[in-house]
């Protein structure tokens, strides 16, 4: 929503960052606001589907952010993925007026809330934060069960705790996001300890670009980590691209992209 000036705090996996991280603009950025954006796209797209990487759910008012929501995946005939995680800036918090030291317990609440009016007709709800009774909230998600949750964050127990209780999905997040395979493998640990499965889910890798020689990517020699990638269980790659703000160049640009990631797949 805001930036604070420490940007630093990005780098430091202790307030939620990630080690030897780099915020990727300065506080001046132009981050635009992710749903209504997707609501853009949504409108000139049929078959991509449309997700968050992350959002900060527990910013946001839970009864608003699941009504904007719900008429997202309508509008998009279900194609919406929820990503969300409890954020690394205390001035997020602050000028929302929320305590960020409870961020985590304040994402639970929103996540509960979320999921209560997506899948019951009269819905009640009750927990510290909220109360309501009996409430009807229309129309709901296109997609069965809601719109698809994933989770964001490291490998701890407290993270695994929250796949499991409301996760289709996990993106790692900070050293699990550097080394996939070992992530993997100490989340779905974790995640069965706490009595679930990382069977069955999305989980999400990084691609990193190669420069090439010549200037710009190196598209083979970025996409020869999806093997690996796809062995250790990913099911979903990330990767930033620059395009150009010509419309023709940018769409070179994706198509280029993904026939690369189509040919490293196959």
């Amino acid at each position: 929503m805001v930036y604070g000036e420490n940007t630093d705090e990005y780098a430091k996996p202790e307030v939620g960052g990630s080690k030897g991280g780099k915020q990727p603009t300065t506080v001046d950025g132009q981050w635009l606001e992710p749903l209504t954006l997707l609501s853009v796209v949504a409108g000139i797209t049929t078959r991509v589907r449309l997700g968050t990487n992350i959002l900060l759910a527990s910013l946001r008012r839970p009864v608003v952010l699941a009504k904007t929501l719900s008429t997202l995946d309508v509008l998009s005939d279900g194609r919406v993925d929820l990503g969300v995680g409890v954020g690394w800036q205390r001035e997020e918090y602050d000028a929302a007026g929320l305590s960020f030291d409870g961020r985590g317990k304040l994402l639970d609440h929103t996540l509960s809330v979320l999921q209560t009016l997506w899948t019951e007709k009269r819905a009640s709800f009750k927990d510290g934060y909220l109360e309501f009774d009996a409430i009807h909230q229309m129309p709901k998600p296109r997609q069965s069960g809601g719109v698809p949750i994933w989770v964001s964050g490291t490998t701890n127990k407290l993270v695994a705790r929250r796949i499991v209780q409301f996760g289709s999905g996990w993106i790692p997040w900070g050293d699990s996001a550097v080394d996939i395979t070992t992530g993997i493998a100490q989340m779905r640990d974790l995640v069965e300890a706490a009595g679930g499965t990382l069977d069955g889910k999305a989980i999400v890798g990084n691609l990193r670009p190669v420069k090439a020689t010549t200037g710009g990517v190196d598209l083979a020699a970025t996409m020869a980590a999806v093997p690996e990638f796809v062995a250790a269980g990913v099911t979903d790659c990330r990767m930033p691209i620059n395009v150009s703000d010509d419309a023709s160049e940018a769409f070179d640009t994706y198509s280029a992209t993904v026939e690369a990631f189509r040919a490293a797949t196959t």
